[in-house]
C-alpha cells in the first residue's frame, strides 16, 4: 500500500479544567473510540497505521464548540473520528462534550483539520 504515514489525533478542551487524571482517560477514550471508527471505514489506514508504530498526537481546545467544528471538518473530508460525551460519573456533567478523537489515517489529511492546533 503506497500511503503517506499515518498518525491519529486526539484534541481535548481546556476549558473544562479537568484533573489530569481525568483528562488522561478522555483521551484514552477517544483514542480507542476512533480507532474502532478507523477499524470499520478504512482498515488500510489502521493497518499501514500500527506498521508504523502508532503515531498519537494530542492537541488542546478552547471550546465545545471548537470540537465540534473539527469534527465537521474531519467528518467532511472522510476522516473517521469520534466525539466524546462523558458519562458524568466524576468530575462532569453528563453529557459533557470533553475530547475528539482523528484517524488514525493518512497524516496530510488529518493536518488540514488540526494543523493549527496547539499541542497539549
Amino acid at each position: 500500500m503506497d500511503l503517506d504515514s499515518c498518525k491519529q489525533v486526539v484534541i481535548v478542551r481546556r476549558d473544562l479544567k479537568m484533573s489530569q487524571g481525568k483528562a488522561c482517560v478522555q483521551v484514552a477514550h477517544a483514542s480507542v473510540s476512533s480507532l474502532e471508527e478507523a477499524r470499520k471505514a478504512r482498515p488500510e489506514w489502521v493497518e499501514e497505521w500500527f506498521s508504523q508504530g502508532q503515531k498519537k498526537v494530542v492537541l488542546k481546545a478552547s471550546s465545545e464548540e471548537e470540537l465540534k467544528a473539527l469534527e465537521r471538518k474531519a467528518r467532511a473530508l472522510g476522516l473517521p473520528c469520534y466525539l466524546v460525551c462523558d458519562a458524568g460519573l466524576t468530575e462532569l456533567e453528563p453529557g459533557t462534550v470533553t475530547a475528539l478523537g482523528i484517524g488514525p489515517a493518512p497524516s496530510h489529511m488529518i493536518d488540514k483539520v488540526t494543523g493549527n492546533l496547539k499541542l497539549l
